[in-house]
């Protein structure tokens, strides 16, 4: 009986062997039969896709570099829905996985830096004023060449800004404009703006042509669509926004308590159907018209009787009552409710009053989002929580109120004031990402004076930069530089710039004293200059222009600077007194001689005066001190046609100096009074006012 059971258990272990071997035996075949399929319809150019794979394959090499939209296509494409293929084939779907390191050719930046590229205007095309004021402010920018050899990013010269077919700016066939562009390359490294997409009626984020792998820099995109760390978002501008300048905000004063006439506004369109018409159609439920006063009409648009509702009418009569700007002025918050778009006028507007934004438009990226924290000045709501909005914002402090209104100042004036600086600060977001290691933090950009006056190519040490002693706890520095610009030849050992020379070398603060040698007859014997305690450093100008005082000389190893003109007449005690001033107010010029400028309705043109009154505007820099920053600023920052205008004119440099120095800190210079006075020579008055109001012209540009 145990010899039968042995016997079995043998015969079937040998019966599972056998069909193990059998089965193992004719996959192996197999296998080796579609490998070598594969090799020969590879060599015949073709290709039969086998229908199983059970068994993943393993490449004995690498798969080649593909972009992750290519892979998502060719792994998704066998097992995709009919709405995913559909979507697939949409142009905002393509390179939806697109991010820098997969869509961007860093290369072209490493040799020539950060440089940008528009494309010539094509003869028949035409573009809307919106547009034309993009381009301009990127040929005026820093970053702009005209060379595409020497790019890194390519701007189309097709506008691109309104998508919507319905719209007069509309621009026909661009898919083809766009492919027969030599440099397009499917799109890489391109960025194209756009305001307006899809129409009516769903109003689809499609820009209506393949963009391959460009960037958009996109108002009123969703955060579905948002390719982080790729795309920008823009705010949605009017064609009225100003091209460079614009108004400053309109918190005059930091009333406390921060409370206003009215809590929440809003005043709008409401949709009576389609798209964006769920919140505005249920604002009545808030609005109360005391405090929280929400009007819409239904009077816009050619039909909008056929499709009136009952409430239509009370509701236009309502508001017809109200001033928007009016409200605008005299209310703590202000509803951002979605239109037929996510994006909204009313955000601009809103933060422009130092209204605090009310955000109501869920799944909208909100405008500069990598790198402005809008907590610190919004309110981001809820649209399926309207009716909890007042309670909720009745409970903010009033302390956090003022911060918040305080917030909104200082972004819309760095960031959203002009369309200017809307283009400036998506070229700077593009450039900190493309220069990872040098790029700005995110104190810089959501504080004062904001990212696009704190350049990384300076420093990356805050503590570098005058607007942060009191953020990192250091102290202002303890020494400076004193910078004499001299353009008279040295005939007597008895001239005011010797005498000056040494007056600043006994100051307990001078480090160093540099003599910028600006004169057309060589440079004195060494013998001929004063012996000091401190090095004295002779520089001579290459070219001899006005704005070579400010270049930001290596030789100058403090931050602060001392700038002198060869003719002004300090004591030592002076020297030292305006520098102990400084330190209290190391982002500001602080300075003896004080001038004016005004309006001049006589003339119609700006004045300037010398005159002693108790009124004044800038202090010149002929005997003054700041932060060697600003000669940074004034070379590398300021548009080329100021420079060569100051230096055209051999004057009024300390002119630009204090309007670039304002126009960073919003804040006055500083004047300290010296015990007799202040001794210059003087150009005609006349030459002056000239001078001055045509550079002044040019700096409100």
């Amino acid at each position: 009986m145990q010899a039968k059971k042995r016997y079995f258990i043998l015969l079937s272990a040998g019966s599972c062997l056998a069909l193990l071997f059998y089965f193992g035996g004719l996959q192996f075949r197999a296998s080796r039969s579609h490998s070598r399929r594969e090799e020969l319809s590879g060599r015949n150019g073709l290709h039969h896709p086998s229908p199983d794979r059970f068994w993943p394959r393993f490449p004995d090499a690498l798969r080649p570099f593909v972009p992750w939209d290519q892979l998502e296509n060719e792994d998704s494409s066998v097992h995709a829905s009919p709405r995913q293929k559909r979507d697939a084939n949409s142009s905002i779907y393509k390179g939806k996985k697109c991010r820098m390191e997969s869509c961007f050719d860093f290369t072209l930046c490493k040799k020539n830096g950060f440089k940008v590229y528009v494309y010539p205007q094509q003869k028949g095309e035409k573009i809307a004023e919106s547009y034309q004021n993009i381009l301009a402010a990127i040929e005026g920018s820093r970053f702009y060449t005209s060379d595409p050899s020497q790019a890194c990013l390519f701007v189309l010269s097709l506008d691109t800004l309104d998508r919507d077919q319905l719209s007069p700016q509309y621009v026909h066939n661009l898919r083809s404009k766009v492919q027969s562009l030599h440099l397009w390359n499917n799109g890489r490294n391109h960025l194209i703006f756009n305001l307006y997409s899809g129409t009516w009626p769903d109003y689809t984020e499609d820009v209506g042509f393949d963009i391959g792998q460009a960037m958009l820099a996109k108002a009123s995109i969703s955060t579905e669509n948002f390719r982080p760390n790729f795309d920008v978002s823009i705010p949605l501008f009017s064609k009225d926004h100003p091209r460079t300048g614009g108004e400053r905000g309109f918190l005059k004063f930091n009333t406390i308590p921060p409370l206003r006439k009215y809590m929440l506004v809003f005043k709008g369109k409401r949709y009576l159907t389609g798209i964006g018409s769920d919140t505005r159609n249920a604002l009545y439920h808030v609005h109360n018209g005391e405090d929280v006063v929400l009007l819409t009409t239904c009077k816009h648009g050619k039909d909008w009787q056929k499709h009136k509702d009952s409430r239509c009418d009370r509701d236009n009569t309502e508001y017809e009552k109200y001033d928007y700007r009016e409200m605008l002025h005299n209310a703590t918050f202000c509803l951002v409710p979605r239109g037929r778009r996510l994006g909204s006028f009313r955000f601009l507007e809103a933060l422009q009053a130092a209204c605090v934004p009310v955000m109501l438009s869920n799944g909208w990226e909100l405008p500069f989002s990598e790198v402005i924290n809008w907590n610190q000045a919004a309110v981001i709501g809820d649209e399926r929580l309207l009716l909890q909005i007042p309670s909720t914002i009745r409970s903010i402090h009033q302390d956090k109120i003022l911060a918040l209104r305080q917030q909104t100042q200082f972004l819309w004036e760095a960031y959203f004031s002009s369309v200017e600086k809307i283009v400036l600060t998506t070229l700077e977001i593009i450039q900190d990402r493309i220069f990872k290691h040098i790029s700005r933090n995110s104190l810089i950009w959501n504080k004062h004076p904001g990212g696009l006056f704190v350049l990384p190519q300076y420093s990356s040490y805050l503590g570098d930069f005058p607007y942060y002693y009191a953020n990192l706890g250091l102290k202002p520095p303890s020494k400076f530089t004193a910078v004499i610009h001299a353009v008279t030849p040295l005939v007597s050992q008895s001239q005011p710039v010797l005498k000056l020379l040494v007056a600043a070398a006994k100051s307990q603060y001078c480090a160093q004293i540099i003599v910028l040698w600006n004169c057309d007859k060589p440079l004195p014997a060494k013998h001929r200059w004063p012996a000091t305690a401190v090095p004295v450093i002779v520089i001579e100008g290459e070219s001899k222009v006005m704005s070579s005082r400010f270049l930001p000389y290596d030789n100058i190893i403090t931050d602060a600077v001392l700038s002198l003109d060869e003719d002004t007449v300090l004591s030592t005690t002076e020297v030292d007194f305006a520098f102990t001033v400084w330190q209290s107010f190391p982002e500001r010029i602080v300075g003896y001689p004080a001038r004016s400028h005004f309006w001049d309705n006589s003339k119609e043109r700006w004045g300037y005066t010398s005159k002693w009154t108790n009124d004044y505007s800038m202090v010149l820099t002929g005997a003054a001190i700041y932060h060697k920053y600003y000669h940074y600023l004034y070379t590398h920052y300021l548009p080329a046609s100021l420079k060569n205008m100051v230096d055209q004119l051999a004057n009024c440099e300390d002119i630009l100096m204090n309007f670039l120095v304002s126009a960073v800190t919003k804040l006055p210079p500083i004047k300290v009074t010296q015990k007799k006075q202040y001794k210059e020579t003087m150009m005609g008055q006349v030459r002056i006012e000239l001078s001055f109001s045509a550079l002044l012209a040019g700096c409100l540009a």
